[in-house]
C-alpha cells in the first residue's frame, strides 16, 4: 500500500508548529523528538489513517474524523488519541490529558520505548478506528462549575468570544471555566480570560498539546 505524506507533517517535523518563537529554531521542542516523533508517524500511517495538519501539528484521520494526534511536548514525544476514554487500554498506558474528558495520551521518551509497545500501538489504533466507524460516542458530562461572572462580562462585551468559546469541546469549556475560577481576586480572573482570550477565538483548549498557558 502506498502511504500518502502531508508535506506539512514534513514541515512539522522540521520546524514545529510555528506557534510560538521557538518555532523554527534550535529551541524548538521537536528538536528534542524527532526521531520518536517520526517512528510514531511511520506506525501511525501504517494503519492506513490519512496524515493531515490541524491545529499547526499532525493529525491523523479516517473517513474525516480525527483520530490520533503525534506531537512534542517539551519533556516527551506523544501519540494522543481522540476518544481515547472508550478504549480498552489493556495495557494500561494511556493517561489523561489535563481536563479533557475524551482524549487519552501516551507519552514516549525514546524510541525504544516506542518500539517495544509497536504492536500495542497498533492494536489501539485499530481499535480506534473501529470505535469510529461503529460511530460511538463520548458521554460528555456537563459542566459542575458555574461561569465565572467575569467570562459572563466578556461574553456581554464581546460576542465573537461567546460563540467561540461554546464552539469548544464540553472539556475544553470546562477546563477554562476551572482556570479562570480558581483565582480569588475579580482583576486575576479578568487577567486570565484576556491572556486567554485568544486562543479562545482560535478554538485551542487550555491543555492542548501545542498550547503553553501563562499563569498570573
Amino acid at each position: 500500500m502506498k502511504i500518502a505524506l502531508n508535506p506539512g507533517v514534513d514541515q512539522y517535523l522540521m520546524d514545529g508548529c510555528m506557534r510560538c518563537k521557538y518555532g523554527g529554531t534550535p529551541q524548538c521542542k521537536v528538536n528534542d523528538w524527532r526521531n520518536e516523533l517520526e517512528l510514531l508517524r511511520q506506525i501511525v500511517l501504517e494503519s492506513g489513517l490519512k496524515e493531515e495538519i490541524k491545529w499547526s501539528a499532525p493529525v491523523y484521520t479516517h473517513h474525516g474524523k480525527n483520530i490520533v494526534a503525534v506531537a512534542a511536548l517539551k519533556h516527551s514525544a506523544n501519540i494522543s488519541f481522540f476518544k481515547g476514554v472508550l478504549l480498552l487500554d489493556s495495557h494500561k498506558i494511556l493517561t489523561q490529558q489535563g481536563n479533557l474528558q475524551s482524549d487519552r495520551i501516551i507519552k514516549f521518551t525514546n524510541t525504544k520505548e516506542i518500539e517495544r509497545l509497536r504492536n500495542v500501538l497498533t492494536s489501539y489504533l485499530k481499535e480506534a478506528i473501529t470505535i469510529e466507524e461503529n460511530g460511538q460516542k463520548v458521554a460528555f458530562k456537563k459542566n459542575p462549575e458555574p461561569i465565572p461572572d467575569e467570562l459572563l462580562q466578556a461574553f456581554e462585551q464581546d460576542a465573537n468570544l461567546e460563540a467561540a468559546f461554546y464552539r469548544l469541546t464540553p472539556g475544553r469549556q470546562r477546563g477554562y471555566i476551572i482556570h479562570f475560577s480558581q483565582p480569588k481576586q475579580s482583576q486575576t480572573r479578568v487577567g486570565r480570560i484576556e491572556k486567554n482570550r485568544q486562543q479562545i477565538l482560535n478554538g485551542v483548549g487550555l491543555n492542548d498539546r501545542y498550547t503553553t498557558i501563562t499563569k498570573p
